[in-house]
């Protein structure tokens, strides 16, 4: 705009403000509309009056806009509303700095309960919170409406700095080890070891070398169910709220009832002993000591049909991982191979471990090995290229698993790994800073584990399940590393 058309524009601005002297408690704020005049139009040059406010009318001009603004601010404008929404964006820190600008924004935070919404935005929005919201039952306080009864703002304010606490307690519980340990015995009478688990907050389902597969409470840690058929060791499993699927070393692969055990389905396909599973959305993909991978079709657990076999390893292929866009293998060839999840169609090859590679884990374009180099390996499964190799299990990594942060790996060496996951994928970072803890409790090879963001539980050739809690730690007399455990022992019958 030029200065006389903004000269003008402003002159033809009449804001009438009340006296503040005089002024009530809700002061009324009368606008009128300005009517834009164009300056003069010639056939010459553009003309108009130069006339520059004053210092003075700056001034006044000013005083009467923070006024106004002031004002603005009161709730019978209206616009609480669109204040509060705008604050519901900020973070911990601007929430607490928002507060303190006037009154009025710390009554908007208060009564649109902004410490609640940002609580409820974390807790959608970061498995770690929900976690501890379901731990710590102060999740029956979140998501509902103000028509339910529910706590006043105060309360989620003075509950965010101790969420924020419990989260650096974990969080240092990890980096220093600490944790408080639970022990398994399964003491197998004939052949000792547990190949395979998995878990949820009520149960955990172990795969053992003994040919039974054992369902354990979570809580208790007892023996709820033991589940035969197998006439071999069941090398992999996996469940959902339905079903479990099992793989077994007597080449089968057997679907169980999750809640009745009992035995839906049997697959035989593969030659040789069946060594790593993995389902979802209607699709699964075995793989076989015999050298291929089979896909399939899983309409229901009774209605499962061979889509298509994948040869092209030149050993014994020991895991596979998929998504809807990628299946992943790994071999005692030595290579990661890639193929479509749609067509089946081969890819691409990742070679760069110098022995046979034992477990992956490959979600969105991160694939994590582990080796009997002795090594772990991180790739890009789009270009192949890999990013970071990780030194420092004395014996063939048997295991491995990651989230966002972590990389928990399990070696023949009978130790257990926590990894910086972010420090890996970061070229500039020290090898010597990687490594954030090494975990020993396990007397046999470990075998398998699976972590979140409170615990990790594993499994070995010992015959145990340890169940590592970083959540639930007593520091009472503790050593750094080490905790104080409990054992639980099941002895077959």
């Amino acid at each position: 705009m030029e200065p006389e058309m903004e000269d003008k524009t402003l002159e033809l601005m009449n804001i009438s403000v009340m006296d503040p002297q005089t002024a009530d408690r809700s002061p009324k704020i009368t606008v009128i509309k300005p009517t834009f005049i164009c300056p003069q139009v010639s056939n010459g040059p553009l003309t108009g009056s130069r006339k520059r406010p004053s210092e003075g009318n700056y001034e006044k001009e000013k005083d009467v806009c923070i006024q106004l603004f002031d004002q603005w601010s009161e709730a019978d404008q209206g616009l609480d509303h669109i204040a509060e929404n705008i604050l519901s964006f900020l973070d911990a820190r601007s929430l607490c700095s928002a507060e303190l600008v006037c009154k009025e924004w710390q009554r908007v935070i208060s009564e649109g309960m902004l410490w609640k919404k940002l609580i409820e935005r974390m807790v959608r929005t970061d498995p770690l919170w929900k976690g501890l919201s379901e731990r710590h039952q102060w999740e029956k306080y979140l998501f509902k409406n103000r028509t339910t009864e529910v706590p006043p703002n105060s309360y989620y304010r003075s509950l965010y700095p101790k969420i924020i606490q419990d989260i650096e307690t974990i969080e240092a519980n990890w980096r220093c080890g600490r944790h408080n340990l639970q022990r398994i015995q399964c003491r197998s009478e004939n052949s000792k070891g547990v190949y395979c688990l998995q878990y949820d907050d009520e149960k955990i389902i172990s795969g053992l070398r003994d040919n039974s597969i054992k369902i354990w409470d979570k809580q208790t840690l007892e023996c709820l169910k033991i589940l035969t058929g197998h006439t071999g060791s069941v090398l992999c499993l996996q469940y959902d709220e339905r079903v479990i699927v099992t793989g077994s070393s007597d080449s089968t692969v057997r679907v169980w009832d999750v809640n009745s055990g009992e035995v839906l389905n049997t697959l035989i396909h593969h030659n040789e002993a069946v060594l790593h599973l993995r389902f979802c959305n209607g699709l699964m993909v075995t793989c076989s000591k015999d050298r291929s991978i089979a896909v399939w079709d899983m309409a229901s657990p009774t209605d499962i049909s061979l889509r298509r076999v994948l040869v092209g390893h030149r050993a014994a292929v020991n895991v596979v991982d998929f998504d809807d866009k990628y299946i992943v293998s790994a071999s005692g060839d030595r290579t990661i191979k890639v193929w479509s999840t749609s067509t089946c169609e081969f890819v691409r090859t990742l070679n760069g471990h110098k022995r046979g590679i034992a477990c992956l884990q490959y979600r969105d374009r991160l694939v994590v090995s582990g080796s009997s180099d002795n090594t772990i390996r991180l790739w890009d499964i789009e270009c192949g290229a890999c990013l970071r190799v990780l030194e420092g299990h004395e014996e063939l990594v048997r295991c491995i698993r990651f989230d966002n942060k972590r990389i928990v790996s399990g070696a023949y060496d009978g130790k257990i790994k926590v990894w910086d996951l972010q420090a890996a994928l970061d070229p500039r970072a020290p090898a010597s800073t990687l490594c954030l803890r090494t975990l020993v409790e396990h007397s046999g090879r470990v075998f398998r584990l699976q972590f979140d963001e409170f615990q990790i539980i594993s499994s070995s050739h010992d015959d145990t399940i340890l169940i590592w809690d970083f959540l639930n730690v007593s520091t009472n007399g503790q050593t750094e590393g080490r905790s104080p455990s409990r054992t639980y022992t099941y002895i077959s019958r």
